[in-house]
């Protein structure tokens, strides 16, 4: 059993999103965090306070709200730095994983002193599990620049295959690009090992190059949503990260003993809780994922469907798309059952199972 240290009716309290009523007037599950968390009060509090009492270009006027917007942005950058652990000039604020990645990727291609700069012969190297956001940047990259990319094989259980990652990594590898965990079956990679890999053979030069975090960040900055995300981390850091995980684990494991036994689904990825996170994404024979999920939307409960920008990896597990669910702080065993109900009606509807 699972020990979890975490009140979660007292969290649930402090997002205002899930005391709402959706479709049919039923209560909202929503299981879709991982492609967008809901937010607390204490972060919609942090950015309202700032554009009520200290709203002003940071790093840019002299006037006292315009140091108080320098003093927000940046011990937000020092909040989220400590809370990585990593040091506040490796903290770039970006929109999202998608344009960070983008802008390493454009640097590679475009560094003229030729130290960080990718050509032909160099390799970059990556997983079949990759969100489409650490995929496509560097196909466009090698595409520049004449590069070749190269991968690492995931499991028919869905892990990765590492047993050519010493070949495949090489003396022409420029990068190595991995995710922390898959968004689709919760996978955790080997981090560890594969940065072992890569530091046997690769300097990974680039990352030490970088100047001032302030270079990518161009115009007036986002300062009330990285006070947003400096209270998102004394949220985090209140409730514990080790309850944060632990319920997440608690769900998930849940959630895979329940959806195990009902007939005719499928979960993709690992069927245990060991180096897996909390997205459980499965297919349910004779019923397509959409109708699936509006089956289940219909009844309150917020799941993704389709591919979850991770199409390499569908095709690799034998799926063109899948249902998925994710958990969060906030939800509860009670809604992973009544996600395995919805799935069991959707079968019933469609005369499936």
């Amino acid at each position: 059993m699972i020990s979890v240290h975490l009140d979660v009716e007292a969290v649930r309290a402090d997002f205002p999103a899930l005391a709402r009523k959706v479709r049919n007037d039923k209560p909202l599950i929503y299981l879709d965090s991982g492609a967008t968390s809901q937010k607390p009060v204490q972060v919609l509090d942090a950015e309202r306070s700032f554009y009520e009492r200290h709203n002003s270009a940071a790093h840019r006027g002299t006037h006292l709200l315009g140091e108080e917007a320098t003093d927000v942005y940046e011990g937000a950058r020092a909040k989220v730095a400590a809370f990585l652990g990593a040091d506040a000039g490796e903290v770039v604020f970006t929109k999202n994983a998608t344009e960070a990645i983008n802008l390493v990727a454009y640097a590679m291609s475009n560094d003229r002193s030729g130290s960080f700069r990718v050509g032909p012969g160099d390799e970059i190297l990556i997983t079949e599990m990759e969100h489409h956001a650490n995929l496509v940047p560097w196909q466009q990259l090698c595409e520049r620049t004449g590069a070749t990319l190269r991968w690492l094989d995931v499991t028919p259980e869905g892990r990765l295959d590492l047993d050519d990652l010493d070949s495949m990594i090489t003396g022409r590898t420029r990068i190595v690009a991995v995710t922390q965990q898959s968004n689709v079956t919760g996978t955790i990679p080997p981090v560890a090992e594969i940065v072992r890999a890569a530091h046997e053979v690769v300097r990974m030069e680039g990352s030490t190059f970088l100047p001032p975090p302030q270079r990518f960040e161009p115009g007036v900055p986002a300062v009330a949503e990285a006070a947003g995300l400096a209270a998102a981390v004394d949220y985090l850091t209140a409730l514990g990260m080790g309850n944060v995980a632990a319920h997440e684990e608690s769900l998930t494991a849940h959630a895979l003993d329940a959806l195990s036994e009902i007939s005719g689904v499928r979960i993709l990825g690992p069927d245990t809780t060991k180096d897996r996170g909390g997205a459980v994404a499965f297919e349910v024979e004779g019923v397509h994922p959409h109708d699936v999920g509006q089956v289940l939307d219909e009844l309150g409960i917020a799941v993704r469907t389709g591919h979850h920008c991770a199409w390499p990896l569908h095709r690799a597990l034998g799926v063109q798309a899948s249902t998925r669910a994710t958990f969060y702080v906030y939800n509860t065993h009670d809604e992973v059952d009544a996600l395995a109900d919805g799935i069991r009606y959707a079968q019933r509807f469609f005369q499936a199972g």
